[in-house]
């Protein structure tokens, strides 16, 4: 399936030619290269490390949302961290996944009733050890300043979508608001107009990622709407449910022929989510077929492979780690020019 989905693309024979990024360029820009132009990378998926990227073979490793797990994700090589936004009480950019601070640090209560000098007293707790770091809440400025040309940084915003100005001129002013991907959900053509008309204050210059979850949105109709609105780079598609079956058999309505035809048609990114929500079943966002398939089941084809060949080239992950030794030892990933080629691909079918 991949292959026929590969030969829909003239521009990726030219890849290799045209699209390898220039030596003396910076990680970030490298990436950007890549995520910008998505035509020309279709035999390269990149990972976007989830809540930072704390995990690894089904252990906690880093508290989420840290510093410390940037570092790991950058290390390993993935392309984007995400990381989620919310505002302390005096209305400063922090961040925090949930609304409350009780799960993830020492400090109890609702995060926009804290002061940031009050958030600062706080301290990251590893979810599952519970093992307390000395590492605070960071604001959205010391996040974005630690990835600064080293990484793509996806903000998943919390609050309105009114706010996304106000986080873009945070990355303007550090000068590397290029490096910044803001998202939205988008549902109708009501919230199209919201989105455009917030973005419109904002400037350019940074990446915008509309999602879109097939509980809403039912076909690439849809995703054809937005791509005249914004003419994004990626589009996140969630596969909500799974209803009665243990695993999807086909994606979607999102993951389909003609969604991928209009992918190549645009020059965006199918970007697929394959990560847990916090209490629900493993893959919950991907039909069943999500990280803990992966890694707990061993069975990394039948779940990461599964999107790579339904068009995935950006995988949202809880185990990035994992998932960039699959997707390199199965021939996913072309190396950046600062990394060394694999000799042969070796097609395994699990990771040990």
């Amino acid at each position: 399936m991949r292959t026929l989905w590969l030969s829909l693309l003239l521009s990726a024979t030219l890849a290799a030619a045209s699209g390898q990024s220039l030596a003396g360029e910076t990680r970030a820009a490298q990436i950007l290269d890549r995520f910008k132009h998505a035509n020309q990378w279709r035999d390269h998926v990149m990972i976007a490390a989830h809540r930072a990227g704390s995990m690894q073979a089904g252990k906690t490793l880093y508290a989420e949302n840290s510093l410390a797990a940037v570092e790991g994700s950058i290390a390993i090589g993935a392309e984007i961290v995400e990381v989620d936004v919310r505002r302390a009480k005096e209305g400063q950019f922090v961040i925090m996944h949930d609304s409350w601070l009780d799960r993830t640090t020492t400090c109890k209560g609702e995060v926009v009733k804290y002061t940031l000098a009050e958030l600062k007293k706080c301290r990251l707790v590893i979810e599952g050890t519970g093992a307390v770091t000395d590492e605070t809440v960071s604001t959205l400025h010391e996040m974005l300043a630690a990835t600064k040309d080293r990484i793509l940084i996806n903000l998943d915003n919390k609050l309105e979508v009114t706010d996304l100005p106000a986080m873009i001129a945070v990355a303007r002013d550090l000068g590397m608001a290029d490096q910044v991907i803001v998202k939205e959900n988008l549902w109708d053509r009501q919230r199209i107009d919201a989105a455009r008309a917030a973005l419109a204050q904002a400037g350019g210059g940074f990446q915008f990622m509309p999602i879109l979850a097939d509980d809403a949105v039912h076909d690439a109709a849809f995703a054809e709407q937005v791509d005249k609105a914004f003419a994004p780079r990626a589009i996140e598609l969630i596969n909500w449910r799974n209803d009665a079956e243990t695993l999807t058999p086909s994606g979607g309505p999102l993951f389909s022929t003609r969604m991928r035809a209009s992918a190549v048609r645009g020059d965006w990114h199918l970007w697929a989510d394959t990560y847990a929500i916090v209490n629900k079943p493993g893959g919950f966002l991907a039909g069943g077929r999500g990280d803990q398939l992966a890694v707990a089941a061993s069975l990394p084809r039948e779940a990461w492979g599964f999107w790579v060949d339904r068009g995935a080239t950006i995988i949202q992950t809880d185990e990035p780690r994992a998932a960039i030794e699959w997707l390199t030892a199965n021939g996913f990933r072309v190396p950046y020019t600062d990394e060394a080629r694999p000799a042969e691909p070796a097609h395994t079918a699990s990771i040990n």
